[in-house]
């Protein structure tokens, strides 16, 4: 094959993305990588799914027209939102009963203050009936 060919039949493989389109041909640069990490505030990890589950995140997200890890991401944002507000809903219900409470204790104290207040008030005027 001469050069003039070999330059016609690249130009063509690249022409139908047959050449350069395959997985073995694509990186992305640490930069680029870096880039999307900073601007979205990700953070990569690592964790261990059961092979079942993450084809079904991949069928899901493939009915969606997204990817898996995007749809993982939004699921595990749901489920962490939805948990932070059933948390903050109990810890208010304990804080308004706590609150419920000690106003009880205080209208007890504060009764039982009155009681004493005017078992003061009435030994106090016996004694001045006692003085006049």
């Amino acid at each position: 094959m001469s050069y003039r060919e070999t330059i016609e039949s690249a130009k063509e493989e690249q022409d139908s993305r047959e050449f350069g389109a395959a997985e073995e041909f694509v990186t992305i640069s640490p930069e680029d990588v870096q880039a999307l990490t900073d601007r979205h505030h990700l953070q990569p990890v690592s964790i261990r799914l059961e092979k079942s589950l993450i084809e079904d995140f991949k069928l899901i997200a493939s009915m969606y027209g997204i990817g898996y890890q995007p749809l993982m991401r939004h699921i595990l944002k749901r489920f962490a939102d939805s948990e932070k507000k059933q948390i903050l809903r109990e810890a208010a219900s304990k804080m308004k009963s706590m609150r419920r409470e000690a106003l009880r204790e205080a209208a007890s104290k504060m009764k039982s203050m009155g009681k004493e207040a005017a078992k003061n008030l009435r030994q106090l005027a016996a004694k001045q009936r006692k003085v006049a």
